[in-house]
């Protein structure tokens, strides 16, 4: 079901948002607001600033969202999905798929033409006020002009297919991206499990 029934649910969702990241001391890099879904890529400062935030705005943006249209009930599915994402060239790569999700839906033919999303900003066609550029980003080039040409340069090609499977997998599986080191660290510190398991399921035996 839709999450935005106009601009104007977008618009405030934004409003929340930008008010809880320097609240919760959460740094946005990417984002899109799709029509019943959304995606961010968030840097916390501390370990339980995400879920403080998450909670927080979701829940403002829900009550908002239900006393404009008269409605009851909650609005969101569940807890929010999060998952870990390695700072290597995972991450500008979850750039590229973040903004890019308008065009491979179809809904534009680039990801400049969709508004509701970091593309624009982080292309510095516009400045939005929201965004707090990773490191890894600024890396690309220490000029502004030059960075954001860069940046421009990474969406020339779409992303490869098994790259856009891959992150999909992971984010169904609530699966930590990375190398393998990164997610043999995560599993040390979350003691559970953070890898991929295989799609299909193992045979019955005979008995």
């Amino acid at each position: 079901m839709p999450c935005f029934l106009g601009d104007h649910d977008r618009r405030t969702y934004l409003q929340l948002l930008g008010q809880c990241l320097p609240r919760y001391e959460c740094d946005l890099h990417a984002y899109v607001l799709m029509d019943n879904h959304v995606h961010l890529l968030i840097s916390p400062r501390e370990p339980k600033s995400l879920p403080k935030l998450m909670q927080t705005f979701g829940r403002n943006y829900a009550v908002t969202f239900n006393r404009r249209y008269g409605r009851p009930g909650t609005l969101w599915e569940g807890r929010y999905d999060g998952h870990l994402v390695d700072n290597d060239a995972h991450l500008l790569a979850c750039y590229r798929y973040i903004e890019l999700n308008p065009v491979r839906a179809r809904m534009v033919a680039s990801p400049e033409a969709f508004p509701w999303s970091s593309h624009r900003g982080n292309c510095g066609q516009v400045f939005d006020r929201l965004l707090t550029p990773h490191n890894l980003y600024r890396e690309l080039h220490r000029e502004p002009l030059r960075r954001f040409e860069c940046y421009r340069r990474l969406f020339d090609q779409p992303l490869p297919e098994e790259t856009v499977e891959a992150f999909r997998s992971h984010l169904k599986q609530r699966a930590a991206l990375g190398s393998d080191a990164f997610r043999k660290v995560t599993e040390a510190k979350l003691r559970r499990f953070t890898g991929v398991r295989p799609a299909h399921r193992p045979r019955r035996s005979p008995d």
